[in-house]
C-alpha cells in the first residue's frame, strides 16, 4: 500500500514507519520537525517537511494515513491549552478534510490513555468512562469523537489506538524528546551522567511499594499493532483499542531494573506526590487481542529497558 505517516520523524511514528517499510509498503513521512528528527526517518521512506495542515499534495495516491503528529506534553497543555486544541484537534480536522478531498478513506490514529483521566477500575477497558484531566487528553478524545462522527457521516474507516506507557527502542529508533517527561529515559539519563538523580513523586500510594504503578509496552510491539489495525479498517466504522502489556510496574521497580541493566547506582530523590497522579494505570488489551490477534511479545521490563539502553549507548 501507499501510506502517509504524519509525525513519522518522532519516536513512535519512526518505528511504525520503519516496520511499514520492512513490510514492503511505500511510505511517505510528513513531519514539520518541530519535535521530530529528520535522521529518524527510516531508509526507504520519502520525507516531506510540512505540517499536517499542508498535507494535501502528500495525500495524492495514498491508500491510508497513520497519524502521529501531535503535541503531547501534559504540563505544557495546561499552560498553553490553545496550542493543543489548535494542533491536535484543529490540525487533525484539516487533515481529515484534505483526506476527503483526495479520496483517502482510511486512518489509524495515535490516541492515548490520557483520554480516560482518573480510572474507576484497573485494568482499564475501552468502554470505561472517558474523563480527561488535562487539555492534552481532552484534545485527543475530541479527535476520537470526530473520527466516530466522520465514520458515520462520510464513511471514513478509522482505528484509534490508545497507548499507555510506550518505552524501549527498535534498532536505532529511540526516544529523543527535547523536554523528556517519561520515566525510563529520565532514569537512563542518570546512568549516562546527564542528570544527577531521578525524582520519585510519592511513596505513600496504595501499591506494594508505595510508588505509582504503570503499564509499559515495548515500542516494537506497539508498532505491530498499527500494522494490524491498518488491515482491520472497515469503511464507516471507528474502532478503539487499548495498547498495553496488561502488567503494571512501580516507579521503584523501574529504577531497580535500570540499575541492574546499566550497572549504575542511579540515585533517587524522594519528593511529594504530584497532583493528579493515579496510583495505578494498567490497560486491558483484551479487545485487540480478541479482534486483531495482537499481544505484547516483549512484556519483560528488563527487555524494554535493555533495548532502550542499547540504543542510547550506540546513538547518544
Amino acid at each position: 500500500m501507499r501510506l502517509l505517516v504524519t509525525g513519522g520523524a518522532g519516536y513512535v511514528g519512526s518505528v511504525v514507519a520503519a516496520q511499514l517499510v520492512e513490510a514492503g509498503h511505500e511510505v511517505t513521512v510528513l513531519d514539520d520537525l518541530s519535535t521530530g528528527h529528520q535522521d529518524a526517518v527510516p531508509e526507504g521512506a520519502r520525507f516531506v517537511q510540512k505540517s499536517i495542515t499542508e498535507a494535501h499534495d502528500a495525500l495524492d495516491g495514498v491508500d491510508a494515513v497513520l497519524h502521529f503528529a501531535a503535541k503531547s506534553l501534559v504540563g505544557e497543555s495546561v499552560e498553553k491549552p490553545g496550542r493543543y486544541w489548535a494542533n491536535n484537534l484543529g490540525g487533525t480536522l484539516a487533515l481529515l478534510d484534505a483526506m476527503r478531498d483526495r479520496g483517502v478513506g482510511r486512518i489509524v490514529f495515535s490516541s492515548t490513555a490520557a483520554t480516560y483521566g482518573e480510572p474507576e477500575r484497573s485494568p482499564i477497558r475501552e468502554d470505561d468512562p472517558t474523563r480527561p484531566t488535562n487539555p492534552y487528553g481532552a484534545s485527543k478524545l475530541a479527535v476520537d469523537t470526530a473520527l466516530s462522527a466522520f465514520a458515520g457521516i462520510r464513511g471514513l474507516g478509522a482505528v484509534s489506538l490508545r497507548y499507555f506507557n510506550v518505552a524501549g527502542a527498535y534498532g536505532r529508533f529511540r526516544e529523543r524528546h527535547t523536554v523528556e517527561t517519561h520515566l525510563i529515559p529520565n532514569v537512563l539519563k542518570v546512568a549516562t551522567g546527564e542528570r544527577a538523580s531521578v525524582s520519585v513523586f510519592g511513596t505513600d500510594y496504595p501499591t506494594p511499594d508505595g510508588t505509582c504503578v504503570r503499564d509499559y509496552v515495548h515500542v516494537a510491539d506497539l508498532a505491530q499493532a498499527h500494522l494490524l489495525a491498518l488491515e482491520a479498517i472497515e469503511p464507516g466504522e471507528h474502532k478503539i483499542y487499548n495498547l498495553g502489556s496488561g502488567t503494571g510496574f512501580s516507579v521503584q521497580e523501574v529504577i531497580s531494573v535500570c540499575r541492574e541493566v546499566t550497572g549504575h547506582e542511579i540515585p533517587a530523590v524522594i519528593g511529594e506526590r504530584r497532583p493528579g497522579d493515579p496510583a495505578v494505570l494498567v490497560a486491558s488489551s483484551a479487545r485487540i487481542q480478541r479482534e486483531l490477534g495482537w499481544k505484547a511479545e516483549r512484556p519483560s521490563l528488563k527487555d524494554i529497558v535493555s533495548d532502550a539502553w542499547d540504543a542510547l549507548s550506540v546513538n547518544p
